[in-house]
């Protein structure tokens, strides 16, 4: 049985509000586009604000394409506290009366940046023996997540309102949390930390300033308005190498056949994706000359 709606094909960069969760903010927007197909890439807590891209249509077969890339955001930390759950939702678990100099928190963040090991908060998303971490934390059980391998490009003391509080920005790349940044600086300061505000400026190609408000989709519901505030298909492409193809290349490529194309600079088994007059054709590999499609975008 077919989805109801209408084809709806574009990204569109929500500016995500306190209070809602990444999937109600897809809901919502699919809602408004009335679009058949929707998704997006780059989970934020409900706690978070800021730059959710939603894919819509042929966007969506681009997501996996784009989650990996770098993202940044901006954050406060509370100092002198630890929670439950590393922001201002769990309840406080410990306290301390140390507060670190400027000085003493700039010297600690080189340890953050650059090719770090992360271990995510219990309260995360992370998969324990096929359950959830936070379902099994909130069920009083005791979660051991091992550290992951994370990529921070960088980490900056932006502003320091008072002896409690600090802000900080990170670019990182995919799976950093932000609330294990507060965590492990408030550890390595010796005065604990949470996160108590959180904000996603950028994402890949997607910026804050590209963002529309979450009220604005109540404005631009159910009618074509909507399209003026989408990015193209090929905006979720942006970090990968176009090979440009003619017609009856493209034409093959649409029925899943691998083509002979000139690869430029890429190396063999490197990721691309083929495009004819602009518009995306399919996104494949291309090795020893063939590009061969893995996902085929349609006209």
């Amino acid at each position: 049985m077919a989805r109801k709606g209408r084809r709806v094909d574009g990204w569109l960069v929500l500016d995500k509000p306190l209070g809602v969760s990444s999937a109600q903010a897809v809901a919502k927007a699919r809602w408004a586009a009335q679009a058949v197909k929707a998704g997006h890439a780059g989970t934020l807590d409900p706690l978070a604000t800021g730059v959710l891209a939603i894919a819509f249509g042929e966007a969506t077969k681009t997501v996996s394409a784009i989650e990996g890339a770098l993202k940044a955001y901006r954050f406060t930390v509370r100092l002198g506290q630890a929670t439950a759950t590393d922001d201002a939702e769990g309840e406080v678990t410990a306290l301390s009366h140390a507060r670190p100099s400027d000085a003493e928190i700039e010297a600690a963040l080189p340890t953050f940046t650059g090719d770090i090991l992360q271990t995510p908060p219990a309260y995360s998303a992370v998969k324990v023996d096929g359950r959830r971490a936070y379902a099994l934390a909130r069920a009083g059980e005791e979660v051991e997540l091992g550290a992951r391998a994370l990529h921070v490009a960088r980490l900056a003391l932006v502003a320091r309102p008072d002896a409690d509080h600090a802000v900080l920005e990170m670019t990182c790349g995919k799976g950093g949390y932000v609330r294990s940044v507060a965590r492990d600086l408030g550890e390595t300061l010796g005065c604990l930390g949470h996160v108590v505000a959180l904000r996603r400026v950028w994402s890949g190609p997607f910026h804050e300033r590209d963002a529309i408000p979450f009220a604005k989709l109540d404005e631009i519901r159910h009618s074509d308005a909507i399209e003026a505030h989408l990015a193209p298909v090929a905006t979720g492409l942006a970090d990968i190498p176009a090979l440009a193809v003619p017609a009856p290349d493209a034409a093959s490529l649409r029925q899943g056949r691998a083509v002979s194309v000139a690869g430029g600079d890429l190396s063999d088994g490197d990721e691309a994706w083929a495009a004819h007059e602009g518009a995306p054709v399919a996104l494949g590999s291309w090795s020893g000359g063939v590009f061969t499609p893995r996902r085929v975008f349609n006209p």
